[in-house]
């Protein structure tokens, strides 16, 4: 079941998210959002953490699929490196 509020755009662009919806999503001060915008209504979106297992399940699936691709740690590092290098010069210009 959804819950609906309204609120008010401050003269400094806030918005407060009313209490009933902060406590059912167990909002804090600091949280995150993705705003996404499309026609008249506006999305917010919590970004959350991921936990420390949902990382390594992705870190385990990114792992197996550089394997299969036949990519080594040096390959990795090397790529890294000339990102890095590039945005150098990039930000230089």
């Amino acid at each position: 079941m959804s819950t609906m509020a309204t609120t008010k755009l401050s003269s400094k662009g806030q918005v407060v998210i009313p209490e009933e919806i902060r406590g059912k999503l167990r909002l804090e001060s600091g949280s995150q959002f993705l705003v996404y915008a499309q026609g008249d209504t506006v999305f917010l979106k919590l970004v959350s953490t991921p936990s420390k297992e949902d990382l390594n399940k992705m870190m385990a699936k990114a792992r197996a699929a550089a394997k299969k691709a036949g990519l080594t740690q040096d390959d990795v590092e090397k790529e890294i490196k000339s990102h890095r290098r590039s945005k150098k010069k990039s930000s230089k210009a």
